[in-house]
C-alpha cells in the first residue's frame, strides 16, 4: 500500500502540473478510472489533503487552492529549476503511465543505464548522510581493481551512464567515477564527508560538456552548421552557453563559452560533415586531425 500511495503522489503532482489548475472533483473522477485506485472509490477530501501534506514533505512541492480555479502547484518554478527532482518525477510519471497502459510496454523503448541501480542508492545515501565511502574501482586502463576512501561530491547522468564526482583522500583534486562494471564495490563509512564550502555541482560542470573535466580555462567556440542540422541543434542545444550568431538559408553559426574537452569534440564529430569548427584554431586542428585519422583507418 505504501508503494501505491507513493505512486499516487506522483500521479497527483503530474496531473496538477499538466492541467495547471484542477478541482478536487475532477481529480477524484480521474483517479476512479486509474489502476492506482485499488478500491475504485472516489478520492475523499481528507485523503487528498493527507496526500498534499505527504507530497510537500517528500518532494518539497506545495499544492495550494485557488477558490475560483482549483488546486495548483504554488512553487512550479522550483520544480522546473530542480533538474533531479524533475527527472525523478518524469521517470515515475512515465512508469505510472505504462502501468495504466500495460499493452504499450512493447512499443515504448528506453535507453538502459548500465549497473547504476546497484550502486546509486548507496552513494545517494552516503551523500545524504554526509559520509565518505570505501570504493573498489577498476578503470579500463588498469589490470586490477584498487580500494580506497573517497568523498562523494555529486552525481551526474551523461549518455546513459551515471558518474560520481569524488575526491580520493590520496589525490589533490576530485575525479569522475562511472557507476558501471568499473565500479566493483561501494561500502559506507562512518567517516564524515569532506565537501568544499559552497560547492555547487551545476556551477562546477557549467564550463564543460559531459563528464571529462580539467584545469583549462573556458574559451569561445564557434561552429558553422548546415541549415537542416541547425534546426536540430537549435531545438536541443549542445551546451547551455549556446547562442546563435548568424543565420542564413544555407547555414547557421553558433557560439559557445566552454572548455572544449574530449566529450565536446566527440559531440561535434557525431554530426559529421554538417558541422564545421570555425574557432578556436587549436580545436579546429584537433578535429581536422581526428578526421584525417578516420580517413586513414578506412585505407583512403
Amino acid at each position: 500500500m505504501a508503494k501505491n500511495y507513493f505512486n499516487r503522489y506522483v500521479w497527483l503532482i503530474d496531473t496538477i502540473y499538466r492541467y495547471g489548475y484542477i478541482t478536487l472533483k475532477d481529480k477524484s473522477s480521474q483517479l476512479q478510472r486509474s489502476s492506482l485506485n485499488e478500491d475504485g472509490g472516489p478520492l475523499a477530501e481528507r485523503t487528498f489533503h493527507n496526500h498534499r501534506e505527504a507530497i510537500e514533505e517528500t518532494f518539497g512541492i506545495e499544492i495550494k487552492c485557488d477558490r475560483s480555479m482549483g488546486y495548483y502547484i504554488a512553487n512550479s518554478d522550483d520544480l522546473e529549476g530542480n533538474g533531479i527532482r524533475q527527472w525523478l518525477l518524469e521517470s515515475m510519471s512515465m512508469n505510472n503511465l505504462l502501468n495504466e497502459s500495460a499493452g504499450m510496454r512493447q512499443r515504448i523503448l528506453f535507453e538502459k543505464t548500465p549497473s547504476s541501480q546497484k550502486w546509486l542508492p548507496s552513494i545517494v545515501n552516503s551523500m545524504r548522510d554526509g559520509k565518505a565511502i570505501e570504493l573498489t574501482y577498476q578503470s579500463f586502463q588498469k589490470d586490477e581493481p584498487s580500494t580506497f576512501t573517497i568523498h562523494p561530491y555529486c552525481l551526474k547522468l551523461f549518455k546513459q551512464r551515471w558518474y560520481m564526482l569524488g575526491k580520493r583522500e590520496d589525490y589533490d583534486s576530485p575525479r569522475m567515477y562511472a557507476l558501471d562494471e568499473r565500479m566493483k564495490n561501494v561500502s559506507p563509512l562512518k567517516k564524515n564527508l569532506q565537501l568544499p564550502k559552497k560547492f555547487n555541482a551545476e556551477d562546477y560542470f557549467s564550463q564543460f560538456l559531459g563528464v571529462i573535466i580539467g584545469e583549462e580555462k573556458p574559451t569561445t567556440v564557434r561552429i558553422k552548421v548546415e541549415a537542416n542540422q541547425a534546426r536540430y541543434i537549435s531545438s536541443l542545444p549542445l551546451h547551455h552557453s549556446q547562442s546563435l550568431v548568424e543565420k542564413t538559408p544555407q547555414y547557421s553559426i553558433f557560439q559557445y563559452r566552454l572548455v572544449p574537452t574530449f566529450d565536446f569534440r566527440q559531440e561535434l564529430l557525431s554530426h559529421g560533415p554538417a558541422v564545421e569548427v570555425l574557432e578556436p584554431e587549436e580545436l579546429r586542428d584537433e578535429i581536422k586531425a581526428d578526421i584525417i585519422q578516420m580517413y586513414r583507418n578506412y585505407g583512403l
